[in-house]
């Protein structure tokens, strides 16, 4: 009833998502929640339910205009933002006729205002939080993404956040409210993790295990990679922000799923750069990691990748190119046997053989398919971070580079590449990861050929 208010020209548009973080705003309305903490995706609505509606539902309809707000955010331009937008809810002919609270004509400003009960709302920014003190201190987006990436930036968030927010509450029947999409495996949502604070965490994509949950029926999703508010975010509308923030924002910011831009294993200053294949090149070989599933709606398969790399006679490593797509298995053949018809012969053709049946039978299949070509197979062991570290280890050491064209078509894989690598062990995929391991110990080992009898047996 308020978002004609707020919002007369955008039609509302409403989710399950947003029910469930109304139910844990009313548990936080009746002190059955003291230290909340909510992890959503940007643009679901977190600021202006938290923000803007809470306060107003709180004064008017719940009676209790004697509740003091503090809100805060990393820049005191959102913290006024939402206080003026609650003064203006507050101050509307609808809001008025329904529950008449009577704001103070001496404190009416942009950055506090009050009532006639004095409850007030004050706006200012994170890291000045002193004087003040609230029934409700809220906090919304404590780091910029900018502060997640400066250590500095953020250890000063996290002292604030632990040193001046506590002193701000009026009593210990006050509450805390955090509502923040993740930025960094440190930031405050972690340390509120760390201290207990209940937790909803919604992902843009439902991974198991992934979401949290205090009071209602919890995520109702059951499906990886569907999604959490389809009426305002549908397939078409992730997928391009997935592809402008990258795999790392993606994890963090939509998936709340931190973790560092450098990687565990993998640091994205490790790959030098290099223009052109040197001439004392002596060996090239793309390994192939397949997912043989075609991309449904509302799903996040696996992809097939081809990873290209080489080896020169001083030892140094190249990584060439990655080929990348979702498919269904006959969708994956062409691909593979039109990407080694591209390659030439002189390019070994490495495959991955998964356990069991159906794997051997795939993998017969896809060597007679590339008939005439140098096809070598070899049946992954040891777990996916251990299968890396020999190709994380080289990186590290100097002796990896990756090929720069310089032609942002002809390029376009690295980003993707990188993202994932820096990410890994932590991202949604690692065929990437999997492909160039698999690419890097062909050449630095020069595993078993086919043997078409193993298979058989």
């Amino acid at each position: 009833m308020a978002w004609p208010v707020l919002e007369p020209s955008t039609p509302l548009k409403w989710g399950w998502a947003l029910d469930a973080m109304c139910e844990h705003l009313e548990a936080v309305s009746r002190g059955e929640i003291r230290r909340f903490l909510a992890n959503v995706p940007p643009g679901s609505m977190k600021s202006l339910l938290t923000g803007v509606i809470l306060p107003a539902w709180e004064w008017g309809p719940q009676g209790r205009p004697h509740l003091r707000y503090l809100g805060t955010a990393h820049k005191q331009d959102l913290a006024v933002r939402d206080n003026m937008k609650c003064r203006r809810l507050i101050q509307s002919p609808w809001y008025q006729q329904l529950w008449p609270v009577e704001l103070a004509r001496d404190q009416d400003a942009k950055t506090k205002f009050e009532n006639s009960a004095t409850g007030f709302r004050e706006a200012m920014a994170f890291t000045s939080m002193t004087g003040s003190r609230g029934d409700r201190v809220l906090l919304d987006d404590p780091h910029s993404v900018d502060d997640a990436n400066s250590q500095v930036k953020l250890a000063a968030d996290i002292q604030t956040f632990r040193e001046a927010l506590p002193s701000r509450v009026n009593n210990d029947e006050s509450a805390i409210v955090i509502i923040m999409q993740r930025l960094h495996e440190k930031d405050v949502a972690s340390v509120a993790i760390e201290l207990g604070y209940d937790h909803l965490c919604i992902p843009m994509r439902y991974e198991e295990g992934r979401s949290k949950w205090v009071v209602g029926p919890g995520d109702p999703r059951t499906r990886d990679g569907e999604l959490m508010f389809p009426e305002r975010f549908p397939e078409a509308t992730v997928v391009e922000l997935e592809r402008t923030l990258g795999a790392y924002a993606t994890a963090s910011q939509l998936q709340q799923r931190p973790a560092p831009r450098d990687g565990g294993l993998f640091k994205r200053a490790w790959f030098t750069p290099i223009g052109a294949i040197p001439a004392n090149t002596m060996r090239t070989v793309r390994a192939w990691d397949f997912a043989a599933t075609a991309k449904a709606t509302g799903s996040d398969p696996d992809w097939s990748a081809g990873v290209r790399m080489s080896r020169t006679s001083d030892g140094v490593y190249i990584i060439e190119g990655c080929n990348r797509f979702r498919g269904s298995p006959a969708e994956v053949e062409r691909a593979c046997k039109a990407q080694a018809d591209i390659d030439g012969k002189r390019v070994t053709v490495r495959l991955a053989q998964d356990p069991g049946a159906a794997g051997k039978a795939w993998l017969a299949t896809m060597v007679r398919l590339l008939a005439g070509y140098p096809v070598k197979t070899e049946r992954p062991t040891g777990d996916k971070p251990t299968r890396a570290a020999p190709l994380a280890a080289q990186a590290e050491a100097g002796n990896v580079r990756i090929l720069v064209t310089g032609d942002p078509s002809r390029d376009a894989w690295i980003e993707p590449f990188l993202d994932e690598l820096c990410l890994f062990p932590a991202a949604a995929h690692d065929d990437q990861v999997d492909a160039a391991a698999d690419a890097f110990s062909e050449l630095a080992l020069g595993t078993s050929r086919f043997n078409p009898r193993a298979l058989a047996s």
